[in-house]
């Protein structure tokens, strides 16, 4: 018996969206292929983030409570990464704002790599700093 190629894909497109579930907080977001290479310093990380964070918030004007950590070596699925952590608040499409997200920074030869949505154990003991380029954002 033959299922017809509309009934198939029908049926297959609920198991292709299973893929895009998931929150801010559980979910990573990877820019660049994964590798073995020894971790270097990120040199240029403010900016790399600070363009990075303009794409990833839905309105990156009105950030509040902008911090940041220098990057440090931390072990990241198994592999020595540097990760910087950030603590910010964010304004809401209705002018109020959300309590104080923490995002990882992760970085692979020193490049911007992804971010870690609830970074608990990689951003223990982080040394946190102002970071008010992050809250003079503009669209």
């Amino acid at each position: 018996m033959r299922i017809p190629a509309r009934l198939l894909a029908i049926l297959l497109l609920p198991l292709a969206l299973a893929g895009c579930l998931g929150n801010d907080d559980t979910r990573s977001i990877s820019f660049v292929e994964d590798s073995n290479e020894a971790p270097s310093f990120p040199t240029n990380y403010r900016p790399e983030i600070l363009a990075f964070m303009h794409t990833y918030l839905n309105n990156p004007v009105g950030v509040r409570g902008g911090q940041i950590a220098e990057p440090v070596q931390r072990t990241v699925g198994g592999r020595p990464r540097y990760v910087a952590c950030l603590r910010y608040s964010e304004r809401q499409s209705d002018g109020t704002y959300r309590d104080p997200r923490e995002r990882a920074i992760v970085f692979v030869g020193g490049r911007l790599d992804h971010i870690l949505g609830n970074p608990s154990e990689e951003c223990a003991g982080a040394v946190y700093a102002a970071f008010p380029e992050l809250e003079k954002m503009q669209r």
